[in-house]
């Protein structure tokens, strides 16, 4: 069953969100972090998939504060660069806090189930820092940007986080891949998985990022990984 709902945030407001519940009873729950395109179908499907494999999960509308309900397409030049706009003004800490209510929300409406997050692009980088400044239980960050700016913040991470980067990545160069591995590959909370080749975005749903192959290989880790330390 899929809905949408409103989630109580930490500062006494109604977030916008969508929400997938599985049929039974959840294994767990899982935020999903959206990409800089908003909550859009892309993001919907990835809710979609993990409750089909037993988890609540739930998607927060986290430009809601700026502008509700937006989805864009990465695909269309004029769509692209709006979404780049709102992620130069997004409060990344204040989206932090919607997270952590969404996590409160997602613990609740799954019976005090373990609760796991994973983002994408722009979530992924929120996924690290939802990791190092929240209670979550396992996090999964795709192609994060700018990681290498929050090393700072690894001694917090207490739980087990997986990040998967892309070698290619567009939007986070060598250099940056090469800092992320050298301040985090001996951190026993965190593992970083390399795919040799791809660009950011190969694990979307839908449209010309996505590839397959890399995709599936990704998600398949993504799954055992949440198996393992959710349940």
């Amino acid at each position: 069953m899929t809905t949408n709902i409103t989630i109580a945030t930490l500062d006494g407001q109604s977030m916008p969100a969508y929400q997938a519940t599985p049929e039974g009873t959840p294994r767990a729950a899982i935020v999903v972090i959206q990409e800089i395109f908003g909550v859009n179908a892309g993001i919907r499907s990835k809710c979609d998939a993990l409750a089909r494999d037993g988890y609540l999960a739930v998607a927060p509308d986290l430009f809601w504060r700026m502008e509700p309900g937006i989805e864009l397409n990465p695909d269309v030049p004029e769509e692209m660069q709006r979404a780049l706009s709102l992620m130069g003004k997004f409060d990344q800490d204040g989206g932090i806090r919607d997270i952590e209510a969404t996590i409160r929300h997602a613990r609740e409406a799954s019976g005090g189930k373990k609760v796991g997050a994973v983002g994408y692009c722009l979530g992924g980088r929120l996924a690290y820092m939802t990791a190092a400044r929240t209670d979550v239980d396992a996090s999964v960050g795709y192609y994060a940007v700018g990681v290498d700016g929050l090393l700072g913040e690894k001694n917090a991470i207490a739980h087990p986080l997986l990040l998967h980067i892309a070698g290619d990545d567009g939007f986070v160069d060598k250099d940056t891949q090469a800092r992320m591995h050298e301040g985090l590959d001996d951190h026993p909370k965190v593992t970083l998985v390399d795919y040799p080749g791809e660009d950011h975005g190969f694990a979307t749903e839908f449209g010309a990022r996505r590839s397959d192959a890399a995709a599936q290989q990704a998600d398949a880790r993504t799954t055992a990984f949440f198996a393992e330390h959710l349940g």
